[in-house]
């Protein structure tokens, strides 16, 4: 099993410490695939020797409820058996099962009555459909988790990754051995994290009406990553009639599955900011990478598609903090990321190379937002590396 990183130690000792309680809530560890959920509880449950069944859905033969009540009573077994200190329950892809948070009430209720010491962990890579089961059944039964891809630190930390590799591999731990070929790199990106991720988190759990076109979409969103399209323009590009309304609510799916996300314009007013074009950002520079098919080295040479990849890679690092993340663009003035932390505004411009089809635009938003910060990433601004080692402080 492998070993989490330092970096991402403070998650690991919380769950450490909420399995190590005597029963109180349900752990709820809820991310991506492929971000290290199965390790954290596995290597959790070892440290505090507490007896342990784990169940996947995802090797469940019929998706129904009775399978959650069958891996059930083997906890509460397990639970009798194990003395004063109970068990521990994994279930894992839990949200493939219809009905789920119903049926895990009644027998989390029914062990609260009984007094069964049987302690709770639900891992879910749907974290969108995780979240609606919870707040429609176990309000109040819960305690959530969340646990993104993998930042910069904890990949260097982990695998001793340069920050140029980070930007085109990716923050997927699972696939850093195999960088040293790239076909095999790719082939498991697409196949076991994309072509995965689509079909078992997005299309088998939500009615789609379109499939072909919420996957043309996802094309489009890596060839676009970091440029802000209309939904109008996407449908131009996509070879599938649709309407903008399906579009947005087939980038809500795919945000849901944490693979990519659409910004909204940065404005003083919430109506114009849901009423803007979306700024495409795939939440992995991995999937990116996969999808265009460039090698590193051709990546690295080509001014235009690793410029993209950069300013990916800062928006995903962003997308991984408590902060609000959108953008702004005023005619051909345009900023990258505006980050807002309570009621800080800052104004992040990333530096790469590349050339823009607008101009900067960060002297057009100081004079828009007088109180707002600017900071700079790459070139005479803080170092990429450096940067992405941290996690987000309001420049002074």
């Amino acid at each position: 099993m492998p070993r989490l990183p330092a970096y991402r130690r403070p998650i690991f000792d919380t769950v450490v410490a909420r399995v190590g309680e005597p029963r109180g809530f349900i752990q709820v560890l809820a991310g991506p695939r492929q971000v290290g959920k199965t390790t954290v509880a596995q290597q959790a449950a070892a440290a505090v020797e507490l007896a342990t069944h784990y169940a996947t859905a995802d090797e469940a033969l019929v998706f129904d409820r009775d399978w959650i009540t069958a891996q059930w009573q083997l906890g509460r077994q397990l639970a009798r058996t194990s003395g004063d200190g109970g068990a521990l329950l994994i279930l894992d892809e839990v949200q493939k099962i219809p009905g789920w948070s119903d049926v895990v009430k009644l027998h989390w209720d029914e062990d609260g009555f009984a007094g069964t010491q049987l302690k709770v962990m639900i891992l879910g890579s749907a974290p969108l459909l995780v979240q609606r089961g919870l707040t429609e059944s176990l309000a109040g039964r819960f305690e959530v988790i969340r646990l993104g891809h993998w930042a910069f630190a904890e990949m260097h930390s982990a695998f001793g990754v340069s920050v140029d590799e980070f930007v085109f591999y990716g923050g997927y731990p699972g696939a850093s051995r195999l960088t040293d070929d790239f076909d095999r790199w790719r082939r498991y990106i697409l196949d076991a994290l994309i072509e995965t991720s689509i079909s078992r988190d997005v299309l088998l759990l939500n009615p789609v009406m379109k499939p072909a076109l919420l996957r043309q979409l996802f094309g489009l969103a890596c060839e676009y990553s970091g440029q802000v399209l209309s939904y109008n323009k996407m449908l131009g590009q996509l070879h599938d009639a649709g309407n903008a309304t399906t579009l947005a609510h087939y980038v809500d799916l795919l945000d849901g599955a944490g693979m990519i996300t659409g910004l909204q314009k940065y404005s003083g007013s919430t109506v114009r900011r849901k009423a803007s074009s979306p700024k495409l950002l795939v939440r992995n520079t991995a999937l990116m990478s996969a999808v265009l098919g460039r090698t590193f080295e051709e990546a690295r040479a080509e001014a235009e598609v690793w410029g993209r990849l950069v300013e990916t890679s800062v928006g995903t690092h962003l997308l991984g903090q408590d902060v609000s993340l959108s953008y702004w663009r005023e005619r051909d003035r345009e900023v990258d990321f505006v980050v807002e932390t309570g009621a800080s505004v800052t104004a992040v411009e990333v530096t790469s190379g590349r050339r823009k089809r607008s101009l900067p635009g960060i002297g057009a938003f100081s004079t828009a937002y007088p109180g707002a910060i600017s900071h700079l990433v790459g070139g005479q601004g803080t170092p990429l590396d450096e940067f992405l080692a941290k996690t987000w402080t309001d420049p002074a």
